[in-house]
């Protein structure tokens, strides 16, 4: 192979692929590479074979190779690293074994950048490949940066799974998955994504994360596909800022499940690895920064930004009251951020500044805006259910049909957690349409039908596609103009009466006895959940704002709509 000829034809592509993905910061200069042409052995000032077996003389999860600094486990050959998991008797440290791998740990370690790997994996079963990341302070013996920064415990130490395959035994052969790990999510695969991939085991792919001061994308031959972004960025949830450094490897049974008898070897082949990194110091500031006010309804304000900046996107922090929220966007390109969760009629003042990576500040930081909400016209109908025609759901979904004027507007909040990547499309039920939604924060999509006519009936659901798969809503129908609770005969709806708008106690009485009490945001996350005193239940503890208050009364359910003013 040619590589070096093709490097500039492939940093084209490369900024052409990370323009449409989704990322935040594009990093353009090359920093570190291994292009694997020389064969032999690694490069042994690029590489590190760990081969220590943690205390116990087992790898983790149950894994049951050794891995060895052998060339044959590892070795370049063609202008490719093959890393080859083998079956065969080895010993070693005072521990037999049936089979052997390598895992190479990288003798460079970063902070933020964009990691590129082409490669192609095994697909085998009992199979676990993966491209990865880990801190470089965490306290590993055998590890290449042990000795020297080793300080912490995993998963304190954060880890980035750039692509993993062969554990995901619900998923098709061909999907491979990313992940996150943190001390939040005490090392479990919680915050994940992943993704479909054409002829897997037999072409080449380019597996890419994107790491900046804001966010993790990671990007499947230059396509976005999943962003870990927490909301709150503390020791906890983000412990990415330190270095970290890149692991190649492929582990044997254990998560990947029971290796065939008939298995004999399988390899991983890689044709390079490219980090890049921003290495000038950025000093513009973003220009031409803009903000004015667009769609005002009874619960939210539109805000649409804008700026310019020599990087590729710009961050937008809004302050309002004791409320702060951020958002990113394309550099020159409009940004409609949504504020949701608003009282009705009341006036609110918003605080913008806009920024870039580098923390540059626009020079008219800040823009202050004044809107006020509109009265709240209270004809909606709402409700919540976990009821699928295709896919399914596990915790469900809310729902909202609201008449404005002649207009209605249709929301759906996803409460699944384990759905990532995720877009949703409106479906109507006759004649057949879909018709893309609305993010307005978190996994809460709207739509609004205009020129409605008051009294008519209208059916609606929605598609909700996400990595891996799809699952689409129930068809609700909803009168124009109404004001109800929505929902199917298995959604009964005794009487239920309470105080409105309410501060410090709720006080609920109902025909039947309620059994639980749920409270959720309009981003779709369960914030309170009472299941003793359900008639007189203490809400001070919720912020400011408007909630649905799902009641539980023995098989049936009821939503309703209340407004806190604590």
């Amino acid at each position: 192979m040619i590589k070096s000829l093709l490097i500039g034809v492939m940093l084209l592509l490369y900024f052409c692929q990370a323009g449409k993905a989704q990322v935040d910061v594009v990093f353009t200069d090359l920093v570190w590479s291994d292009e694997f042409d020389n064969n032999g052995a690694v490069n042994a000032q690029k590489w590190h074979h760990q081969t220590q077996i943690p205390a116990g003389g087992n790898w983790y999860n149950n894994e049951v190779q050794h891995y060895t600094n052998r060339t044959g486990n590892s070795f370049v050959d063609g202008g490719f690293l093959n890393i080859m998991a083998k079956k065969e008797t080895f010993t070693d440290q005072g521990y037999t074994k049936q089979y052997t791998s390598a895992r190479l740990n990288s003798k460079f370690a970063f902070k933020y950048g964009r990691v590129d790997i082409r490669a192609q994996v095994p697909i085998g079963p009992g199979t676990w490949p993966a491209l990865w990341l880990l801190g470089r302070n965490i306290s590993e013996p055998g590890g290449f940066y042990n000795g020297t920064y080793g300080k912490i415990s995993w998963p304190d130490c954060g880890e980035i799974d750039i692509m993993e395959h062969g554990i995901f035994p619900s998923q098709p052969t061909n999907f491979i998955g990313s992940a996150i790990h943190t001390p939040s999510s005490s090392g479990n695969t919680v915050n994940k994504g992943g993704i479909l991939v054409n002829n897997l085991g037999t072409n080449y792919h380019v597996y890419s994360m994107n790491w900046s001061p804001n966010q993790i994308t990671f990007l499947l031959d230059g396509v976005a596909y999943y962003t870990y972004k927490p909301a709150v960025k503390n020791a906890s949830t983000w412990p990415f800022d330190a270095e970290q450094y890149l692991l190649l490897n492929i582990a044997m049974g254990g998560f990947a499940g029971t290796i065939p008898s008939n298995f004999t070897q399988a390899a991983m082949k890689i044709d390079y690895i490219r980090v890049y990194q921003n290495t000038l110091v950025d000093t513009q500031a973003p220009v031409d920064f803009t903000a004015r006010i667009g769609a005002v309804t009874g619960s939210s304000v539109e805000l649409l930004l804008n700026a310019t900046d020599n990087g590729s996107s710009i961050l937008y922090d809004v302050t309002y009251g004791s409320q702060s929220i951020s958002t990113t966007s394309s550099s020159g390109i409009q940004k409609s951020l949504l504020i949701t969760g608003l009282n009705p009629n009341t006036a609110y003042t918003f605080n913008i500044r806009a920024k870039d990576a580098a923390n540059n500040q626009a020079s008219n930081n800040p823009i202050i805006l004044n809107a006020t909400t509109t009265a709240d016209s209270a004809f909606f109908c709402a409700g919540t259910s976990n009821a699928a025609q295709q896919g399914s759901f596990t915790k469900g979904y809310l729902y909202e049909f609201k008449t404005e004027g002649n207009d209605v507007k249709i929301t759906y909040t996803l409460l699944d957690e384990d759905k990532t990547g995720l877009f949703a499309y409106l479906w109507r039920q006759s004649p057949f349409g879909e018709t893309n939604m609305m993010n307005a924060g978190g996994k809460t999509y709207t739509h609004t039908l205009t020129g409605q006519t008051i009294g008519s009936t209208i059916s609606y659901g929605v598609k909700f596609a996400f990595a891996g798969g799809l699952s689409v809503t129930q068809y609700y129908s909803y009168v124009v103009g109404s004001r109800c609770t929505v929902g199917t005969g298995s959604f009964a709806a005794p009487e239920v009466y309470y105080n409105n708008p309410v501060m410090g106690i709720l006080t609920v009485h109902a025909q039947r006895k309620i059994e639980k009490a749920e409270f959720y945001d309009l981003l779709g996350r369960m914030v309170l959940s009472v299941s003793s005193d359900t008639n007189s239940i203490e809400v001070d503890r919720l912020p400011t704002g408007i909630f649905m208050m799902v009641l539980n009364n023995g098989g049936s359910r009821v939503i309703k709509k209340i407004v806190v003013q604590n």
